[in-house]
């Protein structure tokens, strides 16, 4: 998109050979549909630019001369107006960059962990609307979250702010709940889309501004709605487009996202393209603001807003997770997913959150789990939790209490409480830890008084986790008398 500073009065600006050095983020330049064979360029068109003949703005910010030679090629008449400055959005995901691992750690993305974001424009050819006339979304979320483990992958949305404005935030969340309650992360549209792309290991999406920045930063894009048919031939999105890796609706998504992450290669013309002055949008932009004001510039350095840091959003995972295992000695490799894919190896069982939108998914339930502070005095403390949950659900084998972000407190019918605790290196969900752990007892693991250390293979990494006895003293609530007290619930 182009920015216009509008004119102070209705006086036409002189005429300029050359666009003023001094944009805002651009999108896509795409085209309105229309019936004529040569449809206007969206924003550098004499139908967004003039008014009787003559440009309305004082200044028709760009951020790369080559929107000013197609300026210049559909719309001479506002060429005049044209001022070089940049891109201020794109300049503070510069400036971020250093941090992208505690925008990671914002989204809950773990050691050894992939963050996919899926990305759509608002345009009915998104992502989020038909995707081209393949109706992508309601296929391709609840696939994501069955074929992509929990553990190897995070996944988060972005779209545009016009979608939640068109169909309003509840709607959203009505049609994303499934895709929620699986894990996916709904992004800020204004206040976290770039921190979000600047902790990105791939994006999935379509042909908006979002994946042209992510490719422009030299990030994975798989594109699963194109749109070619909106944008205009001649600008650098649309030759991105045209090269860019495509998605395969029907084809295994792992291997796709796998395969495009392998081979992936940064390529030159979104870097270049997406401004044509990296970091000093801010000078350009403050001295063409001053200009207008025909005011002496500060004495200071202009400078962007920092990007902050989103609120701390881990995954919430209360849809039901099928769990495959596979245990060696005290090796135990472990796939979770709320979905069983076709090919997957491994013995499996059930692991369900307490919160999960069916109450009959307990009753299936080899594992139970819930997470929050171990001192909660509405759950009577973890031992207490565990105790009471293995008394209502007959076929739930293990309980597990997740207070932190790196140890669970668990109880089994035949092995009582234990507390498991990460290792050194150790970064994995702690539900994962007691799934890994339920596989290794049913294989006759046995827990020692002085503890057991499991080796619990996902996310690309092997993490150790210590299964001991718990103290009097580290359960909260659990002294003598307390509701947790006893060791084994009745049989």
């Amino acid at each position: 998109m182009v920015w216009a500073t509008l004119k102070s009065s209705g006086e036409p600006r002189a005429a300029s050979r050359e666009p003023r050095a001094a944009s805002r983020e651009p999108r896509a330049a795409s085209r309105e549909p229309r019936a004529a064979s040569r449809e206007p360029t969206f924003g550098l068109s004499p139908e967004w630019l003039l008014r009787d003949g003559e440009p309305y703005a004082d200044g028709l910010v760009l951020s790369h001369p080559e929107q000013w030679e197609r300026l210049r090629r559909v719309c001479p008449e506002a060429a005049s107006a044209a001022v070089l400055a940049g891109d201020p959005c794109f300049d503070r995901m510069l400036a971020g960059r250093p941090y992208r691992e505690r925008f990671r750690r914002a989204l809950g993305v773990r050691r050894g962990q992939r963050l996919v974001v899926l990305n759509s424009t608002w345009n009915p050819e998104g992502l989020f609307g038909n995707g081209g006339g393949q109706d992508v979304v309601p296929s391709l979320l609840p696939r994501l979250t069955a074929e992509l483990p929990a553990d190897d992958y995070r996944l988060a949305a972005v779209l545009h702010p016009n979608i939640w404005f068109g169909h309003g935030p509840g709607q959203i969340r009505m049609w994303l709940d499934r895709a929620r309650r699986s894990g996916l992360a709904l992004i800020d549209p204004v206040h976290a889309w770039r921190q979000a792309i600047l902790a990105a290991d791939a994006v999935v999406g379509d042909f908006g501004a979002v994946s042209y920045y992510a490719a422009a930063l030299g990030i994975p894009v798989l594109l699963a709605a194109t749109g070619e048919e909106r944008l205009d031939p001649e600008a650098p999105l649309a030759a991105f487009v045209r090269d860019a890796p495509r998605l395969d609706p029907q084809g295994p998504l792992r291997e796709q996202l796998a395969d495009l992450m392998v081979r992936h290669r940064p390529r030159t013309g979104p870097a270049e393209f997406i401004t044509s002055a990296p970091g000093a949008s801010a000078e350009l932009l403050r001295r063409h603001f001053y200009s207008l004001m025909d005011l002496p510039q500060p004495a200071a350095p202009p400078l962007l807003e920092p990007l902050p840091l989103p609120p701390y959003d881990p995954p919430r995972r209360t849809h039901p997770l099928d769990v495959r295992t596979r245990v060696r000695g005290a090796d135990v490799v472990i796939e979770r997913s709320t979905g069983h894919p076709y090919d997957a190896a491994g013995e499996a069982h059930r692991a369900v959150h307490e919160d999960t939108l069916d109450p009959g998914d307990l009753a299936t339930a080899d594992v139970i789990w819930r997470d929050g502070p171990p001192d909660d005095p509405r759950l009577g403390g973890p031992e207490g939790w565990t105790a009471e949950v293995l008394r209502r659900h007959p076929h739930c084998v293990l309980a597990a209490y997740v207070s932190g972000p790196d140890h669970c407190t668990v109880r089994t019918r035949q092995h009582g409480v234990l507390r498991l605790s990460a290792g050194p290196g150790a970064d994995l969900d702690p539900a994962g830890y007691a799934s890994a752990l339920h596989a290794w007892l049913v294989h006759g693991g046995v827990v020692p008084p002085g503890g057991s250390t499991l080796r619990v293979h996902a996310a690309a990494g092997v993490h150790p986790v210590t299964a001991a006895t718990p103290r009097p003293h580290t359960a909260a609530g659990d002294g003598p008398g307390s509701p947790g007290a006893e060791s084994r619930p009745p049989a």
